[in-house]
């Protein structure tokens, strides 16, 4: 069995693609690489095939119908054979050196009977064009280079969140949980960094710099006009994280692990709130806010009042919108800055 499965969800990547995949080569016969060629119209289908053909071993290239990131990133759990199972976007990379310290300690617990649910890894964002960088590690949260379960987890806070280029999950653990991320969406990587974490016990922290997360294109998510124009993309997904688990099973969880998943929700929403007020003060979009904290009122009063009375969306909930929105977006704009996000 493969050690480990990279999914690298695809869309018109050409410029990019080549990059990403020579370096999960690096991992050699131990991974296999699942390049999801997302309905692409330009050249990504016939790179796929050409590291098909070269590595036939190694690369599958998987050709299907447009259906934004997450179709890609589920598409890729369906067809996974790799023990874990870890998300590469097209436009990012992975240091080669930290991709083989990954598989050497993989094999050393393996051998040892002792392989965790759950690999936490480093990544940077990387904003090539002016050569700067910040590296997110959890050094605070976990002891480095160690296993851990929820109980030993450290306070996460303010915007600290997990991330999907962190995490490298059983492959059959993200099954078990059952999720399927939603079509045509972006922002899908809160709720995959979110919905299996409850079958998570065991953890091993591998203080190493994975992930190069790219910054500097105009198209990324992560921009503030796409962002603020793609907000009911993260209305939909802040909506499945509500309803994932109820504010009864989370409380029923290890303390640590409830309270993480308290804080998470909490930040995701500040998010969710940032894109829906920053955006400007058109009825459909204040309606599609209000609309979100309807349903989670009806549906969990519990949470409801977690989330707008006693965690960080409370510090804003009230502000009016338009000031709330200018209020936000200087934060966010800090934020940006502290982190290299822009």
């Amino acid at each position: 069995m493969k050690l480990i499965s990279f999914a690298v969800p695809s869309y018109n990547s050409q410029d990019y693609l080549q990059h990403c995949v020579d370096t999960l080569l690096s991992g050699g016969e131990d991974v296999e690489i699942l390049i999801i060629n997302d309905g692409s119209k330009d050249g990504t289908a016939a790179i796929a095939d050409g590291y098909q053909e070269k590595y036939p071993t190694i690369v599958r290239a998987i050709h299907k119908e447009n259906g934004g990131h997450g179709s890609g990133v589920n598409r890729g759990m369906q067809e996974a054979t790799g023990l874990y199972y870890k998300v590469v976007d097209s436009d990012d990379w992975v240091d080669e050196a930290a991709l083989r310290k990954l598989l050497d300690t993989i094999r050393a617990h393996q051998a040892a009977d002792a392989l965790p649910d759950l690999y936490l890894t480093n990544f940077i964002y990387d904003h090539t064009y002016d050569g700067t960088r910040f590296v997110r590690h959890w050094r605070r949260q976990f002891a480095p280079n160690a296993f851990h379960s929820w109980a030993h987890a450290g306070r996460f806070v303010g915007a600290q969140v997990l991330l999907m280029h962190s995490l490298m999950y059983k492959t059959d653990l993200l099954r078990q949980c059952g999720m399927t991320l939603p079509e045509h969406t972006f922002y899908v990587d809160n709720l995959f960094a979110y919905q299996p974490l409850p079958l998570i016990r065991k953890i091993y922290y591998l203080d190493v710099d994975l992930y190069h997360y790219f910054i500097g294109r105009d198209d990324q998510s992560v921009n503030e006009k796409n962002f603020t124009r793609r907000y009911d993309q993260q209305l939909r997904v802040m909506q499945r994280m509500a309803d994932a688990y109820s504010y009864q099973q989370i409380s029923a969880m290890e303390p640590r692990l409830g309270r993480y998943m308290r804080h998470c929700l909490s930040a995701i929403m500040m998010n969710t709130m940032l894109f829906c007020c920053a955006g400007g003060s058109e009825p459909e979009r204040i309606a599609a806010h209000d609309g979100l904290w309807d349903h989670i009122r009806q549906r969990d009063p519990q949470l409801y009042r977690c989330l707008a009375r006693r965690s960080m969306p409370a510090l804003v909930k009230w502000i009016p919108w338009k000031l709330r929105g200018k209020v936000m977006l200087l934060g966010y704009r800090i934020l940006c800055k502290t982190v290299k996000l822009g």
